[in-house]
């Protein structure tokens, strides 16, 4: 009997992450994941050292797996959040980043994860977004980068940004439709009952 691997999608934590950017994306594609495993994929979190986070609000998450034992991902997402201002100037976890450009088909971002990706290299030339506060920054770490400014997730193939905390939602349903197709996001959409219909 052989037995298909599954692909891994994983999701970046670190101290002073924002709740949302990591939860966001959790909340589609582990729905996803659990609801319709002969899709063959899977969702975990890592972090550095593996344990636990202290996240921007005060919510502590786990990590499934350190740097060291994930598994060979297809998908990686780097949240945004406070703590990515000192990673920006952090030359060890940019090092890592470009390590996992060489060996991850698509990066994806979250908020103010694209400054990290920008500030490693990986946004010059190419379309990108982030959280609306820090649109000047991310051009002034890359001025070749074409920031789009009004678009909440921006796909240039290899490589996904999203902006501001929530529309990390958008990009995790984007990502299901591109990774099984539009119908799946659809159902995905509907069973997280994810309609935004804001009341103010």
């Amino acid at each position: 009997m052989t037995t298909t691997r599954e692909h891994q999608i994983g999701i970046l934590l670190f101290d002073d992450v924002e709740e949302l950017d990591v939860v966001g994306p959790w909340e589609v594609l582990s729905y996803w994941c659990r609801s319709f495993p002969e899709d063959g994929w899977t969702v975990s979190c890592l972090s550095r050292s593996g344990g636990s986070v202290a996240c921007a609000k005060g919510l502590t998450i786990h990590a499934h797996h350190s740097f060291d034992d994930c598994p060979p991902l297809e998908v990686l997402i780097h949240p945004g959040g406070q703590g990515t201002r000192s990673q920006i100037h952090d030359e060890a976890h940019l090092d890592w980043v470009r390590e996992q450009r060489v060996s991850v088909p698509i990066m994806a971002s979250v908020c103010t994860g694209s400054l990290v990706y920008a500030a490693a290299g990986l946004l010059g030339g190419r379309p990108a977004t982030t959280h609306w506060v820090t649109l000047d920054l991310l051009a002034s770490l890359d001025p070749t980068i074409d920031v789009r400014r009004d678009e909440r997730f921006v796909d240039d193939g290899d490589v996904v940004t999203s902006a501001g905390i929530s529309a990390g939602i958008d990009m995790a349903l984007h990502l299901v439709a591109r990774l099984v197709g539009i119908e799946r996001a659809r159902q995905v959409r509907r069973g997280i009952q994810y309609d935004p219909q804001p009341p103010v």
